[in-house]
């Protein structure tokens, strides 16, 4: 189920026409390829969260911004489109269901050669539906 869940949610990512413009890439694991801004799965892992009728997952996903800016204004604004979209993800999803959505936490630092990074860790609850 992670692997299922990390790929919809790189396509649930990509499929959203302002962040899309606001990066080079998103892909689900790194190193990118692309110039900064990109976004990327940096980790993730899983643990059982079944019930007695129902397989189920908890997922733990850091996904991690890298932008080359002075502004960090501009970083922060797509951050927030990340977290916005994560939060619209849909429920139904083929073969489980996202029943918890929730952000644990950021942390943004400076790197050099004028990078900006921003990771952001979501535990995300699954149920299998098939």
């Amino acid at each position: 189920m992670e692997t299922a869940f990390r790929s919809a949610l790189v396509a649930w990512l990509r499929a959203d026409p302002i962040l899309a413009g606001m990066v080079n890439a998103i892909v689900e694991e790194g190193p990118v390829a692309a110039s900064p801004p990109h976004i990327a799965i940096a980790a993730s892992a899983s643990a059982d969260w079944s019930t007695k009728t129902g397989t189920g997952r908890e997922v733990r996903i850091a996904l991690e911004l890298v932008d080359r800016s002075d502004a960090p204004l501009s970083t922060g604004a797509i951050a927030a489109r990340i977290e916005q979209r994560i939060a619209t993800l849909a429920p139904q999803q083929e073969g489980f269901r996202v029943v918890v959505t929730q952000f644990l936490r950021s942390r943004v630092e400076r790197r050099p050669r004028n990078l900006r990074a921003v990771l952001l860790e979501y535990r995300f609850k699954l149920l299998e539906t098939e």
